[in-house]
């Protein structure tokens, strides 16, 4: 705020710097908010078209629990045959961007 050989600020002087350091610490508040909202923006979306099919996926994974259920080693064969297929998505991804 002073140097030393500076005389001290006045109690309005520094009511008033303390109220601008305040001011422009809340705009750039907004500035993160506004840079992160839009940044968040495509898995926001992606989440809310997700969730518009929300019943019909539990509906479609309780029928494949009934039919998987009774047989558990289908259901390691169908995990690891969805693990490997979303790997080599993610692979093929990356190799052709």
């Amino acid at each position: 705020m002073t140097a030393d050989n500076e005389a001290p600020l006045s109690r309005a002087q520094r009511k008033a710097e303390l109220e601008a350091r305040i001011e422009q610490q809340r705009v750039d508040i907004l500035v993160a908010a506004n840079r992160w909202h839009s940044a968040s923006e495509s898995i926001d979306s992606g989440w809310h078209a997700l969730m518009r099919f929300k019943v019909p996926l539990y509906a479609l994974g309780g029928v494949l629990m009934l039919g998987i259920g009774k047989n558990h080693s289908r259901l390691i064969r169908y995990g690891r045959r969805a693990t490997a297929s979303a790997l080599m998505f993610n692979r093929l991804r990356r190799l052709l961007s």
